[in-house]
């Protein structure tokens, strides 16, 4: 399979493009800027495909979909790039997997990195700055990222879309003294972004570990899935294929 892996130059993003590689996949391998990604050449020395560009800017994140959209066609994308907080939030955490999943063509199979701090968000969509001019809410992002998981597995049932919790993990986000196994960590990602057993062939799920959990009730609630694509769309100028 041919697999995208988003923020891939440390980190969960990194442990996973490593197993997909290893695993015999192609991959493609991503970092914001051309200074991180020569810490991707151990990667793209083993085959890897590159993209380089800043999820912070639409642009570019514009620019990176119509680049791959050009070449060999993707199976599946793991949207694991992510920032815990400051102005990216938004604009990295939502917007970015929103117009890769929407404009991209072929993959059959979206994952999305979540958190247990989607718990925390707040299912209001008013005020809410997705063009990053202020800090963003970590806790919201990542429930609002679930909700689009979960609304693209309703909408497309031709597309497998699952939302992963990678646990509180020794990342340079989690910290040195976070408590989850990091080994652990990304495999769900890999799982169901390449899994043949039936078990990995689903859609609409919240993962931890290879196992489901209930996600905040706001994610299945189908008119808060449908507002947060309308406002998506409004705000972005692109509409998400199957969506009304």
């Amino acid at each position: 399979m041919r697999v995208l892996v988003t923020g891939s130059v440390e980190g969960l993003g990194r442990a996973a493009a490593e197993d997909l590689l290893r695993e015999g996949h192609d991959v493609v391998v991503h970092a914001r800027t051309e200074d991180r990604a020569g810490a991707l050449a151990p990667l793209t020395g083993r085959g890897a495909g590159l993209v380089v560009g800043d999820f912070e800017d639409r642009q570019a994140v514009l620019r990176i979909a119509a680049e791959l959209n050009a070449g060999e066609t993707l199976d599946a994308v793991i949207h694991n790039a992510g920032v815990w907080s400051g102005s990216a939030v938004m604009p990295v955490n939502v917007i970015a997997p929103y117009l890769l999943t929407a404009l991209l063509e072929g993959p059959r199979r979206h994952v999305y990195l979540s958190s247990g701090s989607h718990y925390s968000g707040r299912p209001s969509l008013d005020g809410v700055d997705w063009r990053g001019r202020s800090p963003g809410h970590y806790g919201d992002s990542k429930l609002f990222l679930t909700t689009f998981s979960a609304a693209l597995a309703r909408l497309r049932p031709d597309v497998l879309s699952n939302a992963v919790d990678p646990g509180w993990v020794p990342t340079r986000m989690g910290g040195p003294d976070a408590p989850d196994d990091l080994d652990l960590a990304h495999r769900t990602q890999v799982w169901l972004a390449t899994g043949e057993d039936p078990e990995a062939l689903v859609t609409g799920g919240y993962w931890f570990h290879r196992r489901r959990r209930q996600p905040h009730d706001a994610v299945l609630d189908p008119g808060f899935q449908d507002r947060l694509l309308g406002v998506l769309a409004g705000e972005t100028g692109v509409s998400l294929p199957g969506s009304r």
